[in-house]
């Protein structure tokens, strides 16, 4: 008998790419309220995909019963919290409606945290650290896990908090200026645009392409317990390495605008220790940033 999925956020940029490959597997159901996805990015599933409109915190109005839920509909990016603190309570609520749904049904978890919970620390960073007191969006994302390892002590749920480190790939047009770093500076300089960066450019970001990511998320969703994973490739570059590599892609020489520095406390370096996610999961990181940005360039030219 195929597996079911439950996608939330399943329309958005990690979770399309999710779907096109459990689509190839079982069948899957989509929540997504399009906050910063599109129906378009569910042209490459296949057809054994359903599509429901809605909010994660209101999984009532899906008549499932999966198998495995990823719960990728968190509001993704640290000004969406700046500008609306409340989102912090909607996470929390949203992840309670998940675990209860995972509980009637005796559902494994697997859902989005973020390696923005290390700001502060010093890198590398590893799972069992003590995050700092920084911004609304990482308190969102430390309650989503404390939460769930509640749930699984209460009733034994097996979760997975995915601490995703900077995302790209494909499907992030929907998301504007709140797409990685990488997509934006590519699109930006395909263009003969200047990419904007704040500060020196000498901040740096550990970029784990969205092909490795999905692998992550599959091969979490059958281990049992509660767990945090760091999502990364275990290597990092800072913003003017990034903007060098595009420029040498393209075959430009386009420089960056610097402006001052906007936000407080900005994370400026992120760097997984993958050992963990190696060991457990089995996984590690296998598409380098070189690569992945050719796969950017191949897919935006094909566009």
């Amino acid at each position: 008998m195929p597996k079911e999925y439950l996608v939330t956020g399943g329309a958005g940029f990690i979770g399309s790419n999710l779907v096109e490959r459990l689509s190839k597997e079982g069948k899957v159901t989509i929540i997504d309220n399009l906050h910063t996805g599109s129906e378009k990015n569910l042209e490459g599933a296949r057809k054994e995909v359903v599509f429901v409109k809605g909010d994660s915190e209101n999984l009532e109005s899906v008549s499932v019963r999966p198998s495995v839920i990823y719960h990728l509909g968190i509001y993704s990016a640290s000004p969406m919290y700046r500008e609306n603190p409340k989102l912090v309570g909607k996470v929390i609520n949203g992840m309670i409606s998940v675990l209860e749904l995972a509980r009637k049904n005796d559902s494994n978890v697997v859902f989005a945290s973020t390696s923005s919970i290390y700001n502060g620390v010093k890198p590398p960073h590893r799972e069992d650290i003590i995050p700092s007191v920084t911004d609304f969006y990482t308190e969102a994302r430390i309650g989503a896990e404390r939460i769930s390892e509640l749930y699984n002590k209460l009733y034994g749920i097996n979760v997975q908090a995915m601490r995703f480190f900077s995302v790209y790939g494909y499907h992030e047009d929907e998301k504007g200026g709140y797409a990685n770093l990488a997509t934006q500076f590519f699109k930006e300089m395909k263009e003969n645009r200047q990419p904007v960066i704040y500060g020196d450019g000498k901040q740096r970001r550990d970029f784990v392409f969205v092909d490795d990511v999905v692998e992550a998320l599959i091969l979490a969703s059958s281990v049992k317990g509660f767990n945090v994973f760091n999502v990364g490739f275990g290597k990092n570059y800072s913003l003017l390495e990034l903007v060098e590599k595009i420029n040498g892609l393209l075959g430009k020489d386009i420089k960056p605008k610097f402006i001052e520095m906007p936000v407080k406390n900005y994370v400026m370096e992120t760097l997984a220790d993958t050992t963990k996610s190696q060991k457990v999961l089995g996984f590690r990181a296998k598409i380098s940033l070189d690569e992945g940005l050719r796969r950017i360039k191949e897919y935006y030219d094909a566009r």
